[in-house]
């Protein structure tokens, strides 16, 4: 447990680009990328609005392999050659490479379609992919058969908290010395009927029709709910000497990582935050920092009525007076809520905003809810200070989940 990780690929595509720069820049910028839905199906639904990715991925990837693949392994297939290919490895022992790859759903959409086949066309029209295509682990098998990983693949499962839990599972492979390099993440594609139909059955979904891109809104007293999104995130995880070795550039630190579960309900946080809190506070233990390392927060944020607040209350719970001096932003307010892509894909705007010493705005942040005592970057982005610093990022998921992950500047 004493091999420092380090950061060395990103990898993404989300309803705000088709890769890391492109979404990037538009969340500095403060755009969302959220729209109507384009299928008939959308007219029945409360809620009619999600964000899509901005770049099909059947417009990225050899057809053969998008017949073969459900939409959510697409999207990490995608994420993880970018990645791939930013880390530069060029040679390493395939028995030393891992992949651990979430999806907070998995394929539903394939398993959806091929009921769908089955009562209109019968059982011999069914795919001989369908099984691979819906399987939870399916996007780490691709991932982990794309990359020739042989020292584990993994997909660890915990609602919207998954790809976060992804990516400490992989620090993890390597702090013990089963992996030097493990690409880690999450994915998620289920903008269908029924999962619309589901969690808008639950009041989760905002129904913010008329007006989608100001849906998705953290901290704000017109929040109404989430806005569903879909895309993945993954990163390149090296222990700090095989980084060193092939002189790498480095991101950041993986620097610790807190998990944690409520015991309060299925579906709804602990009003009191209490778990999300230890999770920092753990996290924080793992890091050997203290609350007032912390400069920047990317929430969990995902615009619902309870959840904003919750989190909020354990951010001021676990840092105390020294969340005044934390700068927190909610991308969700952008990419919307990509439940077990989520975590990856924050965690790697956090890394950038480290990077680039620039927190992204949280948009339609515009009557602050009093019950939300922290400092929210909105309008423009917000300068971090020089130096070394610290940074965290909360992802919490129904069932209780809660995970926190902090990473340093390199």
């Amino acid at each position: 447990m004493t091999r420092q990780v380090v950061v060395t690929g990103l990898g993404m595509t989300t309803p705000v680009g088709g890769d890391v720069d492109s979404s990037w820049q538009r969340v500095l910028s403060g755009q969302p990328g959220i729209r109507v839905i384009d299928e008939p199906w959308v007219d029945v639904q409360p809620s009619k609005i999600a964000g899509i990715m901005a770049v099909d991925p059947a417009d990225v990837l050899d057809r053969v392999d998008v017949r073969k693949m459900d939409r959510s392994q697409q999207a990490a297939l995608i994420a993880a050659r970018e990645a791939w290919a930013d880390a530069g490895i060029t040679s390493i022992d395939p028995d030393r490479l891992g992949a651990v790859v979430a999806s907070g759903i998995g394929g539903i959409t394939s398993l959806m379609n091929s009921y769908d086949t089955l009562l209109e066309r019968g059982p011999s029209r069914i795919s001989p992919h369908m099984v691979t295509m819906i399987m939870p682990n399916g996007p780490a098998a691709i991932v982990g058969l794309e990359v020739g990983a042989r020292a584990g693949v993994h997909t660890p499962v915990s609602a919207c908290a998954s790809g976060a839990e992804a990516i400490s599972y992989g620090a993890r492979m390597i702090q013990t010395g089963r992996a030097d390099v493990v690409i880690a993440g999450g994915t998620e594609a289920c903008i269908h009927p029924i999962t619309m139909a589901g969690f808008a059955a639950m009041r989760a979904l905002s129904t913010r029709n008329d007006d989608p891109t100001s849906a998705s809104r953290p901290y704000d007293l017109g929040r109404d709910g989430f806005v569903m999104g879909e895309g993945a995130g993954l990163l390149v995880l090296e222990s700090a000497e095989f980084a060193a070795a092939r002189g790498a550039k480095i991101y950041g630190v993986y620097a610790g990582a807190g998990l944690t579960s409520d015991g309060h309900h299925i579906a709804q946080p602990d009003p009191e935050g209490r778990g999300a809190a230890r999770a920092i506070e753990f996290a924080l233990e793992e890091a050997g920092l203290t609350a007032a390392d912390i400069v920047h927060v990317n929430a969990h944020a995902t615009s619902t009525p309870q959840g904003d607040i919750a989190e909020a209350v354990a951010i001021r719970r676990a840092l105390g007076s020294a969340a005044d001096h934390a700068v927190v932003t909610g991308t969700k307010s952008m990419t919307g809520h990509l439940l077990g892509g989520a975590g990856a894909i924050e965690s790697i705007f956090t890394l950038l905003a480290m990077r680039d010493r620039l927190v992204p705005p949280t948009a339609n942040l515009q009557d602050k809810d009093p019950a939300v005592d922290l400092d929210i970057a909105t309008g423009e982005p917000r300068r971090l200070p020089a130096g070394d610093i610290a940074a965290l990022n909360n992802s919490f998921g129904f069932g209780g989940h809660d995970v926190a992950l902090i990473f340093r500047s390199a």
